[in-house]
């Protein structure tokens, strides 16, 4: 990891000579403000130039350039309990002091577990709490964020899987589940677990910075969804490149990002139930070794199309033991084509890789915009193998949004909406890809610390959802509505129609979400009632004398969040 470092490092130095001001980024997550900012852009507020497709984003490098990260608008300013202030200057102007928010973000489940994109936050039944808070310090081109998290989720049982499926079904779900890091309940007890959080050490020097984090990533242009890297999972521990504003030639502007990180494992069987009622094992424990997770996040943004960005991102995960050599630790060049690598049979050591690429339209006129990502699990053998059959192995997300200004200043109606697809396509019945995220060789998944890295919703799973929502600057208050399907490959290829009926597992969500500004304080509230029909694809009251099979297992849970953050 030191040399990585020293080689970023030099290439930082080397690309350029002046130095920056400040680059503090704003965590992936952060509530209220990361919205903020986004829905910004779309009115021509934030710089046309910047993608949001490679984040922690910097907003102290972008158009509006707020003196205080934490206060884009400058509320703060004008109300407050306690006088904000954009930090402690030391050094002659070279140095900066600054206390990041205090945020306690809190979950509660009454059912079974639901929800994504929070972080170290668990998948839990009953109350979950998460706190942050912590320090900014910059002296030249040196800065040092440190912003550790801890997590208590009281963690009790529930009704999972195990409850209604007996022998065979449990040899299924192991059969599958056996090839990913993805414990259905974390332990038998309350869960406490603190981290880094959203930490990081760095060298930066005009649009560049280099350095070691731990903060979380977020790759794509996906607002509910990113297929690669989200913040569904902890944040993991990484080297970094990347640009904190956009670096504009007379071909346009580009960001980017290059990591090479470290993955770990729960070594935590994927239910409570290892054994089936005979006492056979089900359960086959992954390697104990981490893993070493490496890619990259190239965004372009073409001079002659004004708000069009065109991205891509290459990643790849593997054993650390099994990584050998340059080619090993920097693998980027490696051909895309089966084809074109060790005779037509793929990498050299067992290694997962995914390929995504992506595209975002803002359209500032129309207050508007548009993004598509497109993503790979399972490289073609050639090009014409892929012309063939684009479908296999593909998952997608789609999304559009819309703010209309009403009449009254400041304030509008934002409509959202994203379609995110994972599972695998009709291309299956001929050639099966298997599950986004899962893995035969490298048994752990596209995982860390046992939560997916890239979509919430997991391998198999597709979401439609949709918000409307009245905003009027760090103020929203609207309704939201999910439509999602649990581990669509996993039915299909083990859990069969009956009598030509689905038994998909699928929740409807209907709620209510906010956020809101007082002073110093930041408010964030979700209250969503989720209707879980044919729930973990139990058959209640089946009787197999029956025509027919209708789902019958349907669920209630209530999925309520509320955070709060205050700023210095």
């Amino acid at each position: 990891m030191r040399k990585i470092l020293i080689t970023l490092s030099i290439v930082a130095l080397c690309l350029s000579l002046t130095n920056g001001l400040q680059a503090q980024s704003l965590p992936v997550g952060t509530p209220v403000l990361e919205d903020y900012y986004r829905r910004l852009q779309l009115s021509g507020g934030v710089d046309s130039t910047a993608s949001f497709t490679v984040r922690p984003y910097y907003p102290s490098r972008s158009k509006i350039k707020p003196l205080n990260v934490y206060d884009p608008d400058s509320s703060l300013e004008k109300d407050h309990w306690i006088n904000p202030n954009s930090g402690l200057t030391f050094g002659k102007g070279r140095g900066l002091f600054q206390i990041l928010p205090l945020t306690i973000q809190q979950q509660y489940n009454s059912d079974h577990p639901y929800g994504w994109n929070d972080g170290a936050m668990i998948p839990a039944k009953g109350y979950q709490t998460m706190m942050s808070g912590g320090f900014y310090l910059k002296y030249g081109p040196l800065s040092i964020q440190l912003r550790p998290e801890y997590v208590y989720a009281a963690n009790p049982a529930f009704n999972g899987f195990a409850s209604g499926h007996g022998d065979a079904d449990l040899t299924s779900y192991y059969t599958y589940h056996n090839n990913i890091d993805q414990p259905e309940h974390f332990g038998t007890g309350s869960y406490t677990k603190a981290t880094w959080g959203q930490s990081s050490i760095r060298l930066t020097f005009g649009p560049v910075s280099a350095g070691l984090s731990n903060e979380n990533l977020w790759w794509g242009p996906g607002i509910s969804n990113a297929l690669v890297i989200s913040n569904n999972a902890a944040g993991f521990k990484h080297a970094t490149i990347n640009t904190v504003r956009p670096i504009h030639t007379f071909l346009g502007s580009f960001e980017g990002q290059i990591i090479a990180g470290k993955l770990d494992a729960t070594g935590q069987s994927n239910l409570d139930v290892t054994k089936t009622s005979t006492g056979k094992n089900l359960y086959v424990p992954k390697r104990d070794d981490w893993r070493y997770y490496t890619g990259y996040n190239i965004s372009y943004q073409p001079r002659w199309i004004p708000g069009l960005f065109l991205g891509w991102i290459r990643t790849f995960n593997a054993y650390k033991s099994d990584v050998k050599g340059f080619s090993g630790y920097v693998p980027f060049f490696f051909p895309l084509q089966k084809a074109d690598t060790k005779g037509g049979n793929g990498d050299a050591f067992n290694r997962d890789q995914i390929t995504s690429l992506y595209a975002r339209w803002v359209l500032p006129k129309a207050n508007a915009e548009v993004y598509f990502e497109y993503g790979i699990n399972d490289n073609a053998y050639n090009y014409k193998d892929f012309l063939a059959s684009p479908e296999h192995a593909r998952a997608y997300i789609f999304g559009i949004r819309k703010l209309i200004p009403l009449a009254a200043k400041g304030q509008g109606i934002l409509v959202s909406t994203e379609i995110d697809q994972l599972s695998q396509s009709t291309d299956r019945i001929i050639r099966p890809a298997g599950g986004w995220y899962v893995h035969s060789s490298i048994r752990d998944g596209q995982t860390n610390e046992g939560q997916i890295l890239g979509a919430g919703t997991g391998s198999g799973g597709n979401l439609q959802s949709m918000d409307i929502s009245w905003v009027m600057g760090l103020k929203k208050l609207g309704v939201t509505f999910q439509r999602y399907e649990h581990d669509v490959d996993f039915q299909q290829q083990y859990l069969t129609p009956i009598n030509g009926n689905s038994r998909k597992w699928v929740d409807f969500a209907f709620g209510l979400q906010g956020d809101w500004s007082y002073k110093n304080l930041l408010f964030n509230a979700k209250l969503q009632e989720v209707k879980s029909l044919n729930y973990e694809w139990i058959l209640k009251d089946y009787n197999p004398a029956n025509t027919y099979y209708i789902p019958h297992n349907d669920v209630f849970n209530l999925h309520a969040e509320l955070g709060v953050s205050f700023r210095f």
